[in-house]
């Protein structure tokens, strides 16, 4: 079962949360004050972790970035009204998972954590099958029907990059940073070098890697 930890000072808002996921199933513990809630998260295992920005006793930035460097790799998603850019980058900096910005559907929550494990799990497991296509990660093997498909480094990390995030959509500029690590002073024209070189090579396997016009692109089962 998975297990969901709630950080929020607004009652209406945490009992709503924790209503909608037990009723979907999850394990869900919560907590109003934020030093009481970063103390649970480090006594106790969660698979996500849902953390308010604006909490008494210990804000939701400072819990984000002191789970962090306690090696904490539970899902962390910030729920917050703060929605500049600056606070944005800020969260992520700190080590988010998600930034998600109120109001928000409970519905879209659900969808949000649903896609993270998805990714979680993908991305800590040592073998990905999706239709004839597996990915060996031990071996750093991949094969279509058996077939070993021959890439080069950056074909096989562009390739996990578009399975972790599998049916989203990826801009270039997401691409080139997590791939090329921003050592890359040319244009996002790379991306698109690669992307055709990986569709070739992958032809045969029942994926796609579909464009989205002037936005990136989306990995899929076809």
């Amino acid at each position: 079962m998975i297990r969901v930890l709630i950080i929020e000072d607004e009652d209406s808002i945490r009992r709503l949360i924790r209503y909608d996921l037990r009723q979907s199933g999850y394990e869900v513990d919560s907590e109003a004050d934020g030093a009481l809630g970063y103390q649970k998260a480090i006594d106790n295992f969660y698979d996500v972790i849902l953390i308010d920005w604006m909490l008494p006793s210990k804000n939701g930035l400072e819990i984000v970035r002191d789970l962090r460097e306690k090696e904490i790799d539970s899902i962390l998603v910030m729920l917050t009204a703060k929605d500049e850019e600056e606070d944005i980058l800020d969260a992520f900096e700190a080590g988010v998972d998600d930034y998600i910005t109120k109001p928000f559907s409970t519905r879209q929550l659900q969808a949000r954590i649903k896609a993270h494990i998805k990714r979680f799990n993908t991305k800590n497991s040592n073998e990905e099958v999706i239709g004839n296509l597996k990915i060996d990660r031990d071996r750093y093997q991949v094969t279509i029907d058996n077939d070993l498909v021959h890439l080069t480094k950056k074909e096989y990390d562009l390739l996990l990059y578009l399975v972790e995030n599998i049916d989203h959509v990826v801009s270039r500029e997401q691409i080139l940073n997590v791939i090329w690590n921003f050592d890359y002073d040319g244009d996002t024209r790379i991306v698109d070098v690669h992307i055709f070189k990986l569709r070739s090579k992958l032809a045969k396997s029942e994926i796609e890697i579909k464009s989205i016009r002037g936005v990136g692109y989306v990995f899929k089962a076809k």
